[in-house]
């Protein structure tokens, strides 16, 4: 495998393409579209929040119908989420849209918004908008890149990733785009993900490969604890790599999924990095487990306590907190055997041992700990299973940013 430069469009037969349709921002480009020069299988995963916004209920319904895909058009600002059934029709506006500038069926488009809840969307903006992006369409990097930053509302950079791997003689090439920042959570979030590959791969081995990759990836992170109304990752398949096609059980598959996991899990890692007003990137690691079941319910529990989170900030290593965390995680364990370090490129660091306090200096804890990227590692010893989570620290620039978020 290997990294490349690029995002959604660094796939053979991908074109993308923003514009400022003006939807809620003045300042910049807040529409984005993904097109496939042929139809392609398509996957996708979904909130778990019962109050699903409209292009979620819209996207559920072209997958599970089966039609190929061939453009994906996302706005922010405005999520059309609580907009009742015309929220919903705007939806449908918008495939037909999409399908007269690109000449494609209105089954073949899917729709990702994020933003405010509560406002209808102004379709006529997002119309004219969809002849734009049609227009302006390439399969250049520059428009992967450009799409990226199109879906963004509070978050601070663009976060796209590509990959290639070698299956059935061929070079088969992974790329990938998301947004988010806040009300993220695990099980899905005000997140974003649109992942394009020119594999030959069925829809149901992309669904699979998908559903499986989330559980470590995207569910695996929170920022602040809020399941979204919009969270989505979309996963398209075009097939023009013409390689042999990528069956379940094979060295290919074993390979495509290690593809989509790295790119998958860099995404889903940016957007844990990028919550809110953070400033450090907060990972959680929970070995020595009886199960992987158990070490993801440990590692979620501690990334996701607020009182955790607020340490982190302070670079405070106040393990109680994250021995406290573990505690109403669910997951059974004796806490008398917990050992605990905190890590980051300034060092590595015991906090715990058997559950009680170290001789270890706060100097260096504190240094440690006011690292860009900071790792906390619990060891329950009760196995070899282990899991990852990721989150943010919780500074006041979180409540400045939340506080007058419509206006």
């Amino acid at each position: 495998m290997e990294i490349i430069k690029g995002g959604v469009t660094a796939a053979k037969g991908y074109e993308a393409a923003s514009t400022a349709a003006g939807i809620k921002y003045t300042d910049r480009t807040d529409m984005a579209m993904i097109y496939s020069q042929a139809p392609c299988a398509a996957a996708g995963t979904f909130t778990t929040n019962v109050v699903k916004a409209a292009p979620v209920r819209w996207d559920q319904q072209v997958i599970a119908g089966g039609d190929s895909v061939q453009a994906v058009i996302v706005n922010s600002g405005i999520a059309n989420a609580c907009t009742g059934t015309e929220g919903f029709g705007y939806c449908k506006d918008t495939a037909k849209a999409a399908a007269e500038a690109l000449g494609i069926s209105e089954s073949g488009v899917l729709i990702g918004s994020t933003g405010v809840i509560g406002k209808q969307i102004p379709i006529d903006k997002l119309t004219a908008g969809i002849k734009e992006l049609a227009e302006k369409k390439n399969d250049t990097i520059a428009n992967g890149t450009e799409a990226a930053k199109a879906i963004m509302t509070t978050d601070t950079f663009e976060k796209e990733l590509a990959v290639t791997i070698e299956a059935g003689g061929r070079t088969v090439t992974i790329g990938g785009m998301a947004k988010g920042s806040g009300m993220i959570h695990p099980n899905m979030c005000t997140m974003l993900a649109f992942i394009t590959t020119d594999a030959v791969i069925a829809k149901e081995t992309l669904q699979k490969a998908l559903s499986q990759d989330i559980k470590d990836t995207y569910n695996m992170i929170s920022v602040d604890g809020d399941t979204s109304t919009n969270d989505t990752v979309i996963l398209l398949a075009n097939g023009l790599a013409e390689n042999e096609e990528i069956v379940e059980g094979t060295e290919d598959y074993q390979k495509f999924k290690e593809a989509l996991h790295t790119v998958n899990e860099y995404l889903a890692k940016k957007i844990a990095g990028d919550g809110e007003g953070a400033t450090a990137l907060f990972e959680v690691q929970a070995v020595g487990c009886e199960s992987v079941e158990q070490a993801r319910a440990l590692a979620k529990s501690i990334v996701c306590s607020n009182l955790t989170k607020t340490a982190i900030a302070g670079h405070d290593a106040n393990w109680g907190r994250i021995l406290c965390a573990m505690g109403y995680s669910g997951a059974q364990f004796d806490p008398e055997r917990v050992d605990l370090f905190f890590e980051s490129k300034a060092g590595k660091i015991q906090i715990i041992e058997n559950g009680t306090a170290v001789d270890y200096s706060e100097e260096e804890a504190t240094k440690i700990l006011s690292e860009p990227e900071v790792t906390a590692i619990a060891d329950v010893k009760m196995g070899d299973k282990e899991a990852t989570a990721w989150g943010c620290d919780l500074t006041h620039g979180y409540i400045e940013i939340n506080a007058d978020y419509r206006s």
